[in-house]
């Protein structure tokens, strides 16, 4: 190890000058600075970061798609209900509130499971983590708030189509 100011190039050759002085068969290969040589040791866990951050946003959009899908399905099983909902004087806002409030519900109980079981298997993945704690909460309730508002965002389109349910077509097929 050296440590120095100078120039890296000018460098190597005083560093090999220096060893042939004092022994001529000590080598002198992989000269790195210190910054290099921290990137190579922590080249595999970064590249295992990137792919878990990958895979969770893989993850966070798949999940929305599955929400929104779910949600949608009940809305279009429940066409006729919030037509007669609108007919016998709901407004919009309440019907799409409604289904918001039965997604929120949703939400908060896949939240809950899913923090359960982070917490659960925190220390399983102790040797991937790199400066963070195990059970950081701050992350914790990231990642909370975060799923909570896609699964909300991914729940608005079919709660505003139940606002558009017909009330004439769902009063004539009863």
């Amino acid at each position: 190890m050296v440590r120095t100011a100078a120039e890296r190039a000018g460098l190597i050759a005083a560093m090999r000058a220096a060893l042939k002085s004092v022994d001529p068969t000590i080598p002198l290969f992989e000269v790195r600075s210190m910054q290099e040589a921290v990137d190579l040791s922590l080249g595999t866990r970064r590249l295992t970061n990137i792919l878990l951050i990958g895979f969770s946003l893989t993850a966070l959009v798949l999940a929305a798609i599955g929400i929104y899908g779910v949600m949608s399905l009940g809305v279009s099983g429940r066409v006729r209900e919030f037509g007669i909902r609108v007919a016998l004087g709901a407004k919009p806002g309440a019907v799409r509130a409604l289904v918001l409030r039965q997604a929120t519900w949703m939400a908060l109980a896949g939240v809950a499971l899913g923090l359960a079981g982070a917490v659960a298997t925190t220390r399983y993945l102790r040797a991937l983590l790199f400066g963070v704690g195990p059970l950081d909460w701050i992350t914790f309730a990231s990642v909370a708030i975060l799923l909570g508002a896609t699964a909300l965002m991914a729940s608005y389109i079919p709660a505003r189509r139940a606002t558009r349910a017909d009330p004439m077509l769902a009063l004539r097929s009863e």
